[in-house]
């Protein structure tokens, strides 16, 4: 069986500026990728040949669809569902030409064709669970304790935690605390009483840091001394932070290394935000915070009363940087001085309160260069090319 993710134009429009450099199955919420929550969710049952993506036509040179062959099956899946263990049978169990759906969106389909899958499916069933997936870029941080705790049943069902050696490190609530091979934790306070803690493998934990559950820290992941994480936050592979933060997402790659406060965020790949960088998450009114979203091309409610920053691939903040309730950067952003920003931010503008001009690409793609050689990375002609027409539809 092959898998191909697909991605709704319209969930694609309104999760940017996330998806303008990946399909949504590529974005991380709790431990894991969508794309690695259905792999690992499905694995167990069907016998998985190959994994690709039907997605925006910039994206489908870096993330392929399967290569088409004569009587092959193809399970698509909606990738801003995530998958939950209650309907997962009813996947399972699809026959050629079958396919479920949530109300009148398609979740799931099983097809021999890779060109408009759709129209060959002759028989649709309803599911009867409600199930979870991504309308908005804030989704991501609402569902992610969510998401922590079913990816850490997951993860560690039927495995045995690494110790922690260190004798000043205190744990509270131990059988939720999971350490991977690797980890290193010094004088650290790990509080799991309310919520799982994830520790991934060849992470590192500095002298002083508070944590308090639901938490994941993903692979090579590094907590700077003093750190403080209130809960419901994923650190994304690679990622070094410190400060404080609180039921935000960090895809990986980044780095928040000084002190500042994150809150009811989520940012990209790659992202640097400065010393002293702070985000506001509530209004002084208290009020419904309205976010920028793309599908629209306006402001709109988000219905939600905390929400911080949303923050594209690639994207930097210089330092003393504040950032008001819910203001979403685009990609490659480079935002610096006093005041407030605006709270849109295209992607590629050079600036801040005063004004913005366009970032030069030839410069933007040496940044990232720079910025990859520092994780052992390169910066390829497919993300150059990504990069490129993200560049060329943005209007300043």
């Amino acid at each position: 069986m092959n898998i191909i993710f697909y991605d709704s134009p319209n969930a694609f429009l309104s999760l940017q500026p996330f998806t303008l450099t990946r399909p949504i199955c590529e974005i991380r919420i709790g431990i894991l990728k969508i794309r690695e929550k259905w792999v690992k969710a499905l694995e167990k049952s069907l016998n998985i040949a190959e994994v690709g993506y039907q997605t925006m036509p910039y994206l489908q040179a870096k993330y392929p669809l399967p290569y088409h062959q004569e009587n092959a099956q193809y399970l698509f899946i909606n990738s801003c569902f995530l998958p939950h263990q209650d309907w997962l049978p009813e996947i399972n169990h699809l026959l050629l030409g079958e396919g479920i759906l949530y109300q009148d969106m398609p979740i799931a389909w099983r097809s021999s064709h890779t060109e408009n899958s759709l129209e060959y499916i002759k028989q649709w069933k309803n599911i009867g669970q409600d199930p979870t997936y991504l309308q908005n870029t804030w989704d991501i941080f609402l569902y992610n304790a969510q998401e922590i705790q079913q990816d850490f049943t997951s993860i560690t069902h039927g495995r045995s935690s690494a110790p922690i050696s260190d004798p000043h490190t205190i744990c509270y609530n131990k059988e939720n605390i999971f350490i991977e091979e690797g980890a290193k934790i010094k004088a650290a306070i790990l509080n799991a009483e309310k919520g799982v803690i994830y520790i991934g493998k060849n992470t590192e934990i500095q002298e002083l840091s508070v944590i308090h559950g639901n938490f994941a820290l993903c692979e090579g992941a590094v907590l700077n001394m003093g750190t403080k994480i209130k809960g419901d936050t994923t650190i994304g592979e690679y990622s070094k932070v410190g400060g404080e933060i609180s039921n935000s997402v960090i895809f990986g790659y980044s780095n928040k290394g000084h002190e500042g406060f994150l809150g009811n965020s989520v940012i990209g790949e790659w992202c640097n935000l400065g010393a002293d960088t702070n985000t506001s998450n509530l209004r002084n009114n208290y009020g419904q915070v309205k976010v920028w979203n793309y599908a629209q091309g306006q402001f709109v409610n988000s219905f939600q009363q905390f929400v911080g920053l949303m923050m594209g691939d690639h994207s930097k903040a210089g330092i003393n940087t504040m950032f008001n309730t819910g203001t979403v950067v685009g990609v490659s952003a480079n935002i610096f001085g006093g005041d407030f920003p605006p709270k849109y931010i295209p992607s590629f503008a050079w600036g801040g309160a005063q004004g913005f001009e366009k970032y030069q690409l030839e410069k933007a793609y040496e940044t990232a260069q720079r910025v990859m050689e520092r994780r052992k990375k390169t910066l390829d002609e497919y993300e150059k090319k990504i990069l490129q027409y993200v560049y060329e539809i943005t209007q300043l």
